[in-house]
């Protein structure tokens, strides 16, 4: 069970993220040069290694407990999902060993949570969490002439930098200027699973579109990383579902906390 000091840990710095510490708009897409031949690792505008909170600032009572039947507010689930959920038995799901359906891809950044982010290699960058104690990897860079990646719950991601104009329109950047960007991450390959723990449906035709943004409060130097999900759902919602999570970075992994998936909390 979720122990009561990482509930408190997570819904540390609510306060800050409600004084207005706001997430910064998307700037203008400027692509990197295809004929220059620079890893991920060597692009990358921000560093994102390291360990980070989740700061549950909105929606606690669907992502801090197990939500009762029929919460389904935020969701655009359609008729045949309401279906599913109403009838949801979660004993019935953990008896076949879906005890991470509530875990994938479409909602892991939004779990109450510990992130370590590391680079695997130059191009892929890997992220565990303790919470449910998942790992996905982003790819970056051509896509490798494979078979059709298995379908699991964390899926199969493809991410890019999305560098931000820092001049004027059309002018070039000042040598030595800093970079600023942010991950864009699309996911498929994904197994049917769970949005929300009572029942939530999203099948094996999700497709999700991340973008992580990281800020540090120069005043402060504290450090925090917004991530902006849409999922799309062609088999269960009517519409995207697009939620916002917050992540603070931590000094260290003295804090991390590996537990395993449950659908009871």
């Amino acid at each position: 069970m979720m122990s009561s000091g990482r509930r408190a840990l997570l819904v540390i710095g609510a306060g800050l993220i409600a004084q207005g510490f706001g997430v910064a708009a998307l700037s203008a897409d400027t692509q990197t040069d295809s004929s220059t031949v620079h890893s991920a690792r060597a692009q990358a505008p921000f560093d994102p290694v390291g360990y980070w909170v989740s700061l549950v600032t909105q929606n606690w009572r669907f992502r801090m407990i197990v939500p009762g039947r029929g919460e389904y507010a935020d969701v655009p689930l359609n008729e045949k999902a309401k279906a599913l959920a109403d009838s949801y038995d979660a004993g019935q799901d953990e008896a076949a060993g879906k005890q991470c359906e509530a875990y994938g891809a479409p909602v892991i950044m939004r779990q109450p949570t510990r992130l370590h982010i590391s680079w695997a290699s130059d191009n892929d960058l890997r992220v565990d969490t303790d919470n449910g104690e998942q790992t996905r990897v982003l790819h970056f860079g051509p896509p490798v002439a494979t078979a059709a990646p298995e379908a699991s719950w964390q899926g199969y991601s493809v991410a890019r930098w999305i560098m931000h104009a820092t001049s004027p329109l059309g002018a070039p950047p000042a040598p030595g200027a800093p970079t600023y960007g942010s991950i864009q991450i699309n996911t498929d390959h994904l197994l049917p699973g769970l949005l929300r723990k009572n029942g939530v449906p999203y099948s094996g035709e999700t497709k999700v579109l991340e973008y992580w943004e990281v800020h540090t409060e120069q005043a402060t130097g504290d450090t925090w990383m917004t991530v902006t999900t849409d999922v799309q759902d062609p088999t269960y919602l009517r519409g995207s579902y697009s939620y916002n999570s917050v992540f603070e970075k931590e000094l260290d992994g003295s804090k991390w906390d590996p537990e395993p998936c449950s659908l009871r909390f």
